[in-house]
């Protein structure tokens, strides 16, 4: 009975310690980025750069799912929304679209949702994009679920978390706390048939989330720079495409390095490799015309592999034109569906 009592100690002391240090790398800022990690960023580039927004001709939908870690307690879950839509007014081309995340890890739950605005300007082979979005963030902490008596209990017979202690805020009902902020991105985008780069800043205007009087989260801006390029084989049924993202906010630094290759304009696979210690295999294919359907397998390259079997990402899409009756490229681009 004893032994049974300490295990039963053990496990709850270690699932608090890892839900207070994932608090503590919120509040006093430790190196660790407020914004997810995306596997297959070169699909959903409108996601981190609002210039993004109808990079193509396409009217576009796409959503994904990423399970962080899978084989973790109370792991990182990332759902991602996006519609986007060129339109031309006058001699102009412009673009506009909404997009949502709800982003879940430990006790912490993330909700954004933003709607983005871009100008395209024709230039050279290709077209220029600078835009905008402005959205919100509301950032959730279960802290209801903070509940220590357990091992005072077991321990000894007093209160284990002083109620006054700073460090974890008092909720105001049996939902939490959470705490709501405005904010603004901004980015460029330049893309042709064979290649795309692009630049953006989010989280512009900082914003302060506040949960109590003596609590709060200050979001930090994090910049992107992505870009790509399409290599065309003598064996016109293939083309290999490498592409990089960088994703920082000067205190962590976030690099994907990723190399696919697509066959006969339908299939695509590839590896990736990201910094942080992790290797990525990606897979996807075009169901039919406008439907593509995208899979990655993220396996930590560090100690963390002892403890996770990977990470999971699903991706799909779907797009149609809106502006051209048919499309004339040589050949089609992963951001062409």
């Amino acid at each position: 009975m004893f032994v049974g009592q300490l295990r039963k100690i053990d496990t709850i002391v270690k699932r608090y310690i890892v839900l207070l240090c994932g608090w503590l790398c919120c509040v006093v800022g430790l190196h660790a980025q407020f914004d997810p990690q995306i596997g297959q960023y070169m699909h959903m580039q409108s996601t981190y750069n609002p210039a993004a927004v109808g990079e193509s001709d396409l009217m576009r939908v796409y959503g994904a799912h990423r399970m962080q870690f899978t084989g973790i307690m109370d792991a990182p879950m990332t759902t991602y929304f996006s519609f986007s839509s060129p339109f031309v007014v006058g001699k102009t081309q412009h673009a506009a679209g909404v997009r949502f995340m709800n982003d879940r890890f430990g006790l912490f739950s993330n909700q954004s949702l933003h709607a983005g605005y871009a100008y395209r300007l024709k230039l050279g082979k290709g077209y220029l994009s600078v835009g905008a979005d402005l959205g919100f963030i509301n950032l959730s902490f279960a802290v209801d679920s903070v509940n220590l008596k357990d091992v005072a209990d077991l321990v000894q017979d007093h209160a284990y978390h002083n109620a006054t202690d700073n460090a974890i805020p008092e909720a105001s009902g049996q939902n939490g706390v959470s705490g709501m902020g405005f904010e603004l991105g901004v980015g460029v985008y330049y893309a042709t048939p064979t290649w795309w780069a692009g630049v953006s800043y989010g989280h512009v205007t900082n914003p302060t989330l506040q949960w109590s009087d003596k609590s709060s989260i200050r979001v930090r801006g994090t910049l992107y720079a992505a870009g790509g390029y399409n290599w065309r084989l003598k064996n016109k049924d293939w083309v290999l495409m490498p592409s990089a993202m960088l994703q920082t906010d000067f205190r962590a630094w976030d690099v994907n390095l990723t190399m696919l290759a697509q066959v006969r304009e339908r299939f695509r696979f590839g590896l990736g490799y990201r910094i942080a210690g992790s290797v990525n295999v990606i897979l996807g294919v075009d169901i039919i015309s406008g439907l593509q359907l995208g899979y990655t397998y993220e396996m930590p390259a560090n100690n963390l592999l002892k403890e996770s079997y990977g990470s999971h990402e699903l991706y799909l899409a779907y797009g149609f034109n809106v502006l051209k009756p048919k499309r004339t490229n040589k050949y089609k681009s992963v951001r062409y569906l």
